[in-house]
């Protein structure tokens, strides 16, 4: 579920005026808030052509880009220093300024840096006017000093092509364990002082003088999926400078920081909900959805039962095995717009293991499959240098393995891979292998981590967003966060999808208004997405 895009927003503050500028009291972890005018301030620049691609040319007068230093270490500064790479957008109407608005994507290891100008489209027109949007790639992603576990793409590759993504046999098991092994000691060699220090309270330090240094006195913030993370741990541990936080498709802090295991196991809990009600909906659409006929919950349950036996063979060519349906279903599932195309190919991999019940050979070829199948032989720059430069970076297990509180040991790891397997049949082993393998292996030795208290009085409610069938962060989660955090107000959606914001109105003016004007929601409100799967008529209230 790592290799699943999220969507979000990271550290941000935003001054209002008239608000305070005096010194606030040092949290109970007992760490300094930093202090506009003691900070070293933001020295922002031009931004090169590759970070401004694709903003039309009489726009560029908007952005402009800077790296601004932090220890690796907040509390030892013998360890050195890293980059954090920040873009800022510029009010459209300066006069009315509110602050600065930070945004994240989520991930964790998702890149920050663009959201500025990919991610308008999650506000009201009135937030781009009146806020300073800034993105940033946090420490260890993108262009903040990319954690890499490799030097070169070939040993990336051949450690992990070792993993299944749904190991059945104890060949696929034990290359999968072993590949994490693998993965780990290259970490080790290779990573640096920064692999201890990739915590989201790590992190959270970063944000907190970023906040300072772009002359906010309290933090403006809203941010996706693990991103919901950040921001729920800037409330907890700087309460007095958090001024209105957003925090959609949210964790279970309390849980995630605890107990790993137990908090993955509830993930994959998570994508069963998603897909039950996908496929409920599907039923009731009828003929809107391709996969309708007959029973959608047993025909899905007989094509993944029988992949598990052996792959599909397509009628075009090639096949499709259980690793690579599991990861296309899952990944279908943050997207709700991709759900009739998910439900024709459900359906065109059924007919294809029942011939007679397809209505001819020649209907059954001419349906083009396009599950996110692997292609095979391409192996990127592999192919065109013996020596290629590892160019990504390993940040999202840095970041997992150092939060989640993991105390199994690896080889524990298979038998608890059944047990989530019979009571999360599609989704259990995949999220087992997926997330929690790695960490009893990963060399991190002491991350300085963020555990709580979480209920903690900010001036403002922090207002937490889910949807009922939110695949990766079950809505659970967001009932969870929003009592965990105590001044919270939980805003539900009757959606499917990971993440909302964007994509229904009344939760984006909802949004506008709290941002802006720091006018909190009211209690117990249900709101309608846009648009419902196998619908075409906007759904949504104003």
């Amino acid at each position: 579920m790592r290799a699943v895009a999220l969507v979000g927003a990271l550290v941000a503050g935003a001054a209002l005026t008239g608000m305070s500028g005096t010194a606030a009291a040092a949290p109970a972890g007992g760490i300094p808030a930093a202090q506009v005018g003691a900070t070293k301030p933001v020295d922002w620049g031009a931004c090169s052509a590759d970070t401004l691609r694709g903003v039309p040319a009489d726009q560029t007068k908007f952005y402009s880009c800077a790296r601004y230093r932090v220890p690796i270490d907040h509390d030892d500064a013998s360890l050195g220093t890293i980059d954090i790479a920040l873009l800022k957008r510029a009010a459209r109407t300066p006069d009315k300024r509110v602050g600065s608005l930070f945004l994240n994507p989520g991930g964790p290891g998702g890149s920050g840096l663009r959201m500025p100008i990919s991610g308008t489209g999650y506000f009201q027109p009135q937030v781009v006017d009146r806020f300073d949007l800034i993105g940033f790639d946090p420490r260890g992603v993108g262009q903040s000093n990319p954690l890499r576990c490799f030097t070169t793409q070939e040993d990336a590759e051949e450690v992990n092509s070792a993993q299944v993504g749904v190991p059945l046999s104890r060949a696929e098991i034990s290359s999968t364990l072993a590949s994490y092994r693998d993965l780990g000691q290259f970490c080790k060699n290779n990573s640096g002082a920064l692999l201890d220090h990739m915590s989201t309270k790590d992190v959270v330090r970063d944000l907190d003088k970023l906040r300072a240094a772009v002359g906010d006195q309290k933090l403006t913030y809203v941010g996706f999926s693990y991103g919901t993370l950040i921001g729920s741990t800037y409330a907890a541990m700087f309460p007095k400078q958090s001024r209105a936080i957003v925090i959609d498709g949210n964790v279970d802090p309390a849980l995630r920081t605890s107990d790993g295991v137990q908090y993955d196991r509830e993930r994959a809990r998570g994508f069963e909900i998603s897909l039950d009600a996908f496929l409920t909906r599907c039923a009731q659409s009828g003929p809107k959805c391709a996969f309708s006929s007959g029973t959608p919950r047993a025909k899905f349950d007989e094509l993944r039962d029988y992949l598990r036996q052996q792959p599909i063979k397509l009628p075009g060519g090639g096949s499709i095995d259980i690793s690579q349906f599991t990861s296309s279903v899952s990944s279908t599932l943050y997207r709700p717009a991709g759900f009739p195309a998910l439900a024709q190919e459900l359906q065109s991999l059924y007919d294809v293991i029942h011939p007679a019940a397809a209505a001819t050979a020649q209907a059954q070829s001419a349906r083009t499959l396009k599950l996110d199948v692997l292609a095979p032989g391409k192996n990127g720059l592999a192919d065109l240098d013996p020596d290629s430069p590892y160019t990504g970076d390993d940040s999202y297990f840095g970041v997992n393995c150092s939060d989640k509180k993991i105390t199994i040991k690896q080889d524990k790891v298979p038998g608890l891979a059944a047990q989530w397997e019979r009571e999360s049949p599609t989704f259990g082993r995949y999220q087992i292998f997926s997330d929690v393998a790695a960490c009893p292996v990963w060399p991190a030795k002491h991350p300085d981590v963020y555990r709580g208290p979480w209920q903690v009085q900010t001036e403002n409610p922090v207002v937490v967003v889910g949807n009922y069938y939110d695949p990766a962060t079950q809505y659970l989660f967001a009932k969870r966060m929003a009592n965990e955090l105590g001044n919270a107000r939980l805003l539900s959606v009757d959606a499917f999808g990971h993440c909302i914001l964007g994509k229904s109105l009344g939760v984006d003016k909802a949004t506008a208004d709290y941002l802006i004007d720091l006018k909190v929601p009211a209690a117990g409100q249900v709101f309608q997405p846009n648009t419902q799967p196998f619908q075409t008529t906007a759904t949504a209230k104003g």
